[in-house]
């Protein structure tokens, strides 16, 4: 009997002091909400991240303009990095982001692509550039116009090339560019309208044309922390500005060196 009370002493002793020790602090994982376009640069700017930080980070990724009407319905984002300007300028707008936080991170460029074993060659992208034609039968995919940057930018070089009107009753519409790469490799459509750095990471696709830098508004990533997001945000945040490399390796032109 006394041996029991011991143990029950004991145990009540324990856990009296182990309710009276300081909680740990526990980071919660710091949520992204990217372009889809980012996905294999930034997967590997995350890993690095929280091998150096310990925080984990969870990417969310989809075209700019779903991922910014989501955080601004309610979904919980620490960072939001847009494809293009216009989709942060929406978040400053509607106070979804902390302005002063907004950097403008990296470059790309826009580019023509085929199915890998397609018989198009190279091609002279310029005024007058008669995509349809190129087409023949076929369909162009392209990100949504109206909406996806990629699609966005798309629409601007065709309009500006003299290709538009001919061009877009061929175009196939793509909920993200990811989306528009896949409909290319998949051989369903025999062109497609992508930046750069989708094409060279998709093996089933190849670069026969480059669309003139003129030819549409600079292409240009834009992040900044989100109105709620956690303290711990501003840490990758941070750590974005000196990731350089791990853009650059994916063919991302890194605008933060520069102070943009």
């Amino acid at each position: 009997m006394h041996e029991r009370r011991f143990v029950l002493a004991a145990v009540a002793a324990a856990a009296i002091a182990a309710t009276s020790l300081p909680a740990l602090p526990q980071e919660h994982p710091i949520i992204v909400f990217a372009a889809a376009s980012m996905k294999n640069a930034l997967d590997d700017a995350d890993a690095a991240f929280t091998a150096k930080q310990g925080i984990k980070v969870v990417a969310d990724y989809a075209a700019s303009s779903a991922l910014i009407k989501q955080i601004e319905q309610g979904a919980p984002a620490d960072v939001f990095l847009s494809a293009d300007l216009k989709w942060m300028d929406y978040g400053a707008q509607h106070n979804l982001i902390k302005a002063d936080t907004r950097l403008n991170l990296l470059g790309n460029r826009l580019v023509l692509i085929a199915p890998k074993d397609s018989a198009v060659g190279k091609v002279t992208i310029g005024p007058g550039f008669d995509l349809a034609a190129l087409a023949g039968n076929g369909r162009i995919a392209v990100g949504d116009v109206r909406a996806v940057p990629a699609g966005l930018y798309a629409r601007a070089a065709l309009e500006k090339l003299g290709a538009w009107a001919a061009a877009e009753p061929k175009l196939a519409m793509a909920e993200n560019v990811r989306a528009a790469l896949f409909l290319v490799a998949r051989g369903e459509a025999p062109l497609g309208i992508v930046y750069e750095t989708d094409a060279k990471i998709e093996p089933g696709v190849k670069i026969v044309g480059v669309f003139p830098e003129d030819s549409h508004p600079p292409i240009i990533y834009p992040v900044a922390l989100t109105a709620s997001a956690a303290p711990a945000a501003a840490r990758y945040l941070a750590f974005l500005r000196t990731a350089g490399a791990i853009f650059e390796r994916y063919g991302f032109s890194f605008l933060a060196k520069s102070g943009n």
